[in-house]
This record gives C-alpha cells, structure tokens and sequence, in this order.
C-alpha cells in the first residue's frame, strides 16, 4: 500500500509492476580522508541494504550516486565506493567508470540479476547538479538516455530528496517509480513525529546551519508540532542574543555566519513562545590559553563549546516525560572529547524518557553506538539525512516525493484509461 506523506501518496517497492531492470537512486555520498582517499564512515552504505538485497532478487540493478561536488576536495569518482557498497550489502558490485556514456549503456544492457552494477558519480554530469523542474530533467540528457534501458526507478534516498536534480526527479516522470526501504523507514519516522506519538513533542535544535534551524522553530511552534524546543550550539546563542543577553565574543562568531540578519525573527519567536523556546543557562567555554570552564550564559567571555551542568539538569527536566522527541544538530563540539558531554548528556535523557526518538545527523551514531545496549534498543529511528530532514521539520515540500508523488498519479490514470504515463 502506498505511504500518505503530507496529502502525498508515495508509492512503495510493493507497488511496483514486476521489473527486469531496475535503476535505484541511493546516496552514499560519505566523508573521505583527504590524504589517502579512504571512505571514513560506511553508515549510509549499510542503510541501502535492505533495499538492495531486496531489488537484486527479483532484478537487475544499477545504482547511482554523487559524491562531493565539483571543485571540492571530496569530489571524487565511486570506485572506492563500489567495493565498501558490496562489503556493506554482502552483494557482488560491479563498478562503472561511466554514468551515460557508450560505456555505462553497454554494462547496463548486459547486466543481469543477483548483483549491483554502480555508476560513477552522477555529478559529473552536470544536470545531476542543475536545479530545475522536474519535466525539464525528464526530457534532458541523462534521463533521456538512461530511462529507456529500465523498467522501474526506484529513490531510496531520502537525504538528497530536496535537490530538484535529474537523477532524483527525473525518471519518476518517464518510470513507474516507488521509495525503497530506507526512504519509507524516513517517511514513517517523519510521519509519527509530525502527525502523532502524542503530547508533549520537545524538539532540541543545535548545530551550525542556524538559518535553516531558524525556520524549523518558526515552524514547529506556529504549527503546533513541538510543545517545547530547547535550543543549542550557534542556535541558542542567536536566541540569548535576541533575549538581551551579551553573548561576548560569541558574537563574533554569529556575524560570520551571518546569523545576526535573523536577529529580528528570532526576537519575535522569543516574545510570541516565551517559556516554549529555551536558553541554556550555561556555557562550557574554552578561553584563549586554552583552559575549559564553565561560564554562566549572560557572562560569556571564552567561546562557548558545550552547554554547561545548569542547562544539562533544565533540559533533563524539560525532556523527562515527553511523548516524542526529535534531536537535531549536537550541543556542543563534539568533534573534541572535551565538548562532547552536553550532547551525550541530552540522548542519554531523551532515551530515557520513554519518547519515541528522531535523531537527525550522523554524528548520533557515534554517540548512540557507544551508549549501553539497553538505551541502544530504545532508539526510534536516526535519519541519514540532513537537509530533506529539516525541509520537512519546516514544512517545505520535497522534489523528490512530490515526483513519486506524480508517478502514482500517472500509473493510476494509465490503469483507469484516463491518460497519463
């Protein structure tokens, strides 16, 4: 049965017509080691599986990726990638040092099922990094030459679902088409912290995107989706600022990210929530000679790196007893161990409160993985996406569902002699 998604019907891999070969949208778009090349985390490989295994016993199929993005230092061809893909779904990989050429044209057409053929990285085709309509990329270049060697087209990634981009809207409208395992796992988590789980929904809103974690508060609290949101990182220091606080030299580091333009909307959400948007109290701070102490937040001298013991027991308190809670961005620099306390400190109290948890990043796996196995078990879902996931918390529409969205639509209508197709 279809996935409803926001008035979306999103068609699933039980909906789709028996295929011979199918080509599957995945993003394993990982963080490489500069120097050696050498892919430093396998978690959105793993997170493929399901659905791969799944595809390959019933057809053929090819899967595409980007990594990076052209003139940065991660931009970097698949090959690496295909031999980490098959370590992670215990599938023979073959990789393609094409993406539409005369070369990945052959090897599609004379793969067969049992295995997983991988293109090179789609961005280098530069429509795969062109936003546009989706029925501009449904008739341009790449879609146009792919889409005639499969039967179905499959996106099981949800993470890069926000990017109106050919590989992600395009063959939708040329395929019958359906999410895979992990883009329904995303649904379905989104859909019971947006649409149920019960009262109170606490949101806790850190990390470093602050425009973006700006319009998820906008959102979430005008909409009734969370009852509470306690913030941190760069987030709450834009909020204590709006508050009347002096925040210190952190100020400086909220002009370079040009985070004082949301000055005046940040004022406003702290005058109409009051109580349901929360402060820390207090800062761990790391001072010019490098010393770590704790500052209360409307004494900031050093650089904030944490939130402090005072803010760890509120928002303890403030997380006890919660229905659901959704975790985005960390608390604090967790990339040291120094700063990583307040963030271990908050899904510790959030797995503990009995909610039903969203953890959006993939920093959570790290600090989940080395929690005990009983709060392990506790977890409700940890998304692998980032900025799909914060569309929908600020209730933006997403390209990629709304162009399965369109496929449905289109199937049905061929179905019931109404057109379409």
């Amino acid at each position: 049965m279809p996935l409803s998604v926001r008035g979306l019907t999103i068609p699933l891999l039980d909906d789709l017509p028996p295929c011979r070969r199918v080509i599957v949208r995945i993003d394993v778009n990982s963080p490489i080691d500069p120097g050696t090349g050498e892919i430093l985390d396998a978690t959105r490989f793993r997170a493929h599986r399901e659905t791969l295994r799944e595809l390959a016993e019933r057809a053929a199929v090819v899967a595409i990726s980007h990594q990076g993005r052209p003139g940065e230092q991660d931009f970097t061809t698949l090959e690496r990638h295909a031999r980490v893909l098959e370590e992670a779904t215990g599938l023979p990989v073959e990789y393609v040092d094409d993406v539409i050429g005369p070369e990945a044209l052959r090897r599609i057409r004379g793969h067969r099922p049992g295995g997983i053929l991988l293109l090179d990285n789609s961005r280098l085709v530069s429509e795969d990094f062109v936003e546009a309509p989706a029925e501009v990329h449904a008739r341009g270049i790449m879609v146009s030459r792919l889409a005639p060697l499969f039967d179905c087209y499959v996106n099981d990634a949800f993470s890069v679902s926000h990017r109106s981009q050919a590989s992600v809207v395009g063959f939708p409208l040329r395929l019958p088409s359906a999410a895979g395992r992990l883009m329904e796992r995303e649904l379905r988590a989104l859909a019971r912290v947006l649409e149920g789980g019960g009262r109170p929904r606490v949101y806790v809103i850190g990390g470093s995107k602050i425009r973006d974690m700006v319009a998820v508060i906008e959102h979430a609290l005008a909409k009734g989706a969370a009852d509470k949101i306690l913030t941190t990182g760069l987030t709450a220091l834009l909020f204590l600022q709006a508050k009347g606080y002096d925040v210190g030299g952190a100020r400086s580091a909220l002009e370079r990210k040009g985070a004082m333009a949301l000055l005046g909307r940040a004022s406003r959400l702290v005058r109409e929530y009051g109580d349901s948007l929360m402060v820390p109290l207090d800062f761990l701070v790391e001072t010019e000679d490098g010393e770590v102490r704790v500052e209360d937040a409307g004494e900031i001298r050093g650089a904030p790196k944490d939130i402090g013991p005072k803010t760890v027991e509120a928002y303890t308190e403030a997380l006890r007893g919660a229905a659901v809670v959704v975790m985005k961005g960390p608390a604090g620099v967790i990339e040291d161990p120094r700063f990583r306390g307040g963030t271990i400190a908050l899904v510790r109290a959030a797995l503990e409160s009995g909610a039903y948890t969203l953890f959006g990043g993939g920093h959570f796996n790290v600090i989940i993985s080395e929690l005990p196995e009983e709060l392990r078990g506790r977890v409700g879902h940890i998304s692998t996406a980032g900025g799909a996931l914060v569309y929908m918390l600020a209730g933006r529409s997403l390209p990629g569902l709304e162009a399965l969205a369109r496929s449905a639509l289109s199937r049905g209508e061929a179905r019931s002699g109404r057109g379409g197709g």
